[in-house]
């Protein structure tokens, strides 16, 4: 009896053996053709404040070099698909957020996505480095992102990013800028193009969302239009000065990319279909199906985009959508 009962438990000590091979053998293997890198996004003097005052955003891109297929999960709540650490000069490594513990140790329904990327393709997205961690000193920083393709629950298989030195320094003097740009020479400017037709810029404001660029996404979105036609933010943009309406602008995209706000615009199709096109030679509306895919059922939804050109540019300024049920 001893002699099976010693065997049996050398039998299971093999088998978790066997599994964590496996692990390591897959985080090996699998992942040797893809990279993860991350940039700042619009780089700014960045200030200590919380998340939402003081933001940073870290401009993030999974891409396949690989001949073979990649294939990854995305969470919705990105905080169970990846990590950025952050190390002090001295090597210190910063804490996490409350927010970010208490989501991963409370019990709840994960939802995600599975992304495939083929050869030379890549996925990008930004996220706010301070909803994951607690930046609370004026400091040099070196960060990275660990990036987990089977989510937080399989973090024994990810993958490290490059690293980012991040200068934090003092709030800024009452009156002044938090959010300022650094040079004009060391942001890339995209510009939008005059002979894009209404249905194309449509077009590709979805695919900007669908593949996280965000510089493109907001390239023919008329901000100004959607904040005036928000009624708790219409009435303060059209009393304040027009550097203060900057400043709301910089908040409502900040807004937009972390989903706080108008979260019909910024949800991300699976698929969509360009159904019918109308305009004068100065408006028109674009009208789109758009499936949206959930674990259980795909829901299916009309947007109409209303757009207006402005100096030959066509850009959309309001939107309606209707929900078609689900499939």
């Amino acid at each position: 009896m001893k002699n099976r009962k010693l065997f049996s438990i050398i039998s299971v000590l093999f088998v978790f053996g066997q599994i964590a091979l496996f692990a390591q053998n897959k985080n090996s293997d699998d992942f040797n053709d893809v990279s993860v890198s991350i940039k700042f996004y619009n780089k700014t003097i960045y200030r200590i404040g919380n998340a939402e005052d003081a933001p940073v955003f870290i401009h993030i891109t999974i891409k396949n070099n690989g001949p073979e297929t990649f294939r990854f999960k995305l969470a919705d709540d990105k905080m169970f698909s990846l990590d950025f650490n952050a190390f002090t000069v001295k090597n210190d490594k910063l804490s996490q957020t409350d927010t970010l513990i208490e989501k991963r140790t409370t019990n709840q329904t994960v939802y995600f996505r599975e992304i495939s990327l083929e050869q030379g393709e890549e996925y990008s997205f930004v996220e706010n480095i301070k909803n994951y961690l607690n930046v609370d000193e004026p400091s040099i920083y070196y960060i990275e992102l660990l990036f987990y393709p089977e989510l937080y629950k399989s973090k024994y298989l990810n993958l490290k990013s490059n690293r980012l030195t991040l200068e934090i320094r003092n709030s800024p003097s009452a009156g002044s800028s938090n959010f300022l740009p650094v040079t004009k020479d060391n942001v890339e400017i995209i510009k939008p193009l005059e002979d894009l037709s209404p249905d194309k810029v449509v077009e590709q404001t979805i695919i900007a969302r669908q593949k996280g660029l965000w510089d493109q996404y907001f390239l023919y979105l008329d901000i100004e239009s959607l904040i005036k036609k928000n009624p708790s933010m219409q009435k303060k943009y059209a009393s304040v000065s027009a550097q203060e309406r900057e400043r709301m602008i910089t908040a409502f995209k900040a807004d937009l990319m972390q989903t706080k706000i108008e979260n019909d615009i910024v949800a991300i199709p699976e698929s969509f279909q360009i159904e019918r096109t109308s305009y004068s030679p100065t408006e028109g509306t674009v009208s789109v199906i758009e499936w949206f895919k959930y674990p259980n059922f795909s829901e299916k939804k009309r947007y109409v985009y209303k757009i207006r050109q402005r100096e030959g540019i066509w850009y959309i300024y309001d939107y309606n959508v209707v929900n078609l049920g689900t499939e």
